[in-house]
């Protein structure tokens, strides 16, 4: 498939196209960077930085946003120890991904996510303690079980 090692491209002249596949660690779109998006994508090898303009992101916006293994193909740039690629093309590799794995590896939504796991307790719910301490119950206990930590309220007026 002609994918470079993320470790080789160091040894790679400036310029030259290449192409490099790791999962995906970081994307990110700031504000002050005019619809510039980066990608940080991850081999066995090393990390890769990927620069998408904005017209490349539209075009590649699925593949970028929803897979968590790519490709990336573009332009090597190297400016000092900073080395990215100018992506012209990405391609989603996640069903290579779960070939190897065998099972999927999307992103599954953690504790902190309130809309899955409802979050901690809520002054609004009817049996909700009054005063200045509530109760507690941590997410790891068993539903049955009626051990509650106590946490003191702190007033700052």
């Amino acid at each position: 498939m002609r994918i470079v090692k993320c470790a080789d491209l160091p040894n790679i002249r400036d310029g030259r196209n290449v192409e490099v596949a790791g999962v995906i660690l970081v994307r990110q779109r700031p504000g002050s960077a005019k619809g510039v998006l980066f990608v940080t994508i991850e081999d066995e090898t090393g990390v890769a930085q990927g620069i998408l303009w904005p017209d490349r992101f539209e075009t590649y916006r699925r593949q970028v946003m929803s897979a968590s293994m790519i490709a990336m193909r573009g332009k090597l740039q190297k400016e000092g120890e900073v080395i990215h690629i100018i992506c012209d093309r990405i391609t989603d590799h996640d069903a290579m991904l779960r070939s190897i794995a065998g099972r999927d590896f999307r992103v599954m939504p953690g504790h902190g996510d309130g809309a899955t796991s409802g979050g901690g307790p809520d002054p609004r719910d009817a049996g909700f303690p009054k005063g200045r301490t509530l109760s507690y119950r941590p997410f790891n206990l068993v539903p049955d079980e009626e051990e509650t930590m106590r946490i003191r309220s702190h007033d700052f007026h």
